[in-house]
């Protein structure tokens, strides 16, 4: 199963729509996972036309018509693979110790908001994914998006993408 994880999309304050890598990207995955701050529903309506099946989560700049179809946290079982998405885990000191008491019935939480790409493992085994931002880089120094494969309830093959055509 092809994951595409991607975070603080801000379409359309930060660009028109998604760089077109990632649109191809949704189009082939099995899930597109998105951890928050995507402005305008128009864009969770476009990656749910455009992919098989999105899980999504508001973030705190989304307004009242995307939390009213987005949970603050979704949780899904990925042939096994027990995934939650959430927008904000906080400051970055403590996070793996913080995320792994709150969440720790989970095998992968994906989160966004900083912008900055992260990938780590707690002591207790969750990992710990941001994908960073396709279209909104920040102080970082490119757009960045994640696939990664699940596969007998593991993930696997996680890779870090740098964009390499600019938002639109």
């Amino acid at each position: 199963m092809r994951l595409l994880i991607i975070a603080d999309t801000h379409v359309p304050a930060r660009a028109r729509t998604l760089p077109a890598e990632v649109w191809a990207e949704a189009e082939a995955a099995d899930v597109v996972v998105h951890a928050g701050d995507w402005i305008e529903l128009a864009l969770l309506d476009e990656l749910e036309r455009r992919s098989k099946r999105v899980i999504g989560v508001y973030g705190n700049n989304d307004g009242p018509d995307l939390r009213a179809r987005l949970p603050e946290v979704a949780r899904a079982d990925l042939d096994g693979l027990r995934l939650a998405v959430v927008h904000e885990t906080g400051q970055a000191k403590g996070r793996e110790a913080r995320c792994a008491k709150e969440y720790p019935d989970t095998d992968v939480l994906v989160f966004g908001h900083s912008h900055i790409p992260w990938d780590t493992e707690t002591g207790t085994g969750l990992r710990l994914l941001n994908p960073g931002s396709p279209t909104d880089r920040r102080r970082q120094p490119h757009h960045t998006y994640l696939t990664a494969v699940v596969d007998g309830g593991r993930l696997t093959e996680v890779e870090l993408h740098t964009v390499t055509r600019g938002a639109s």
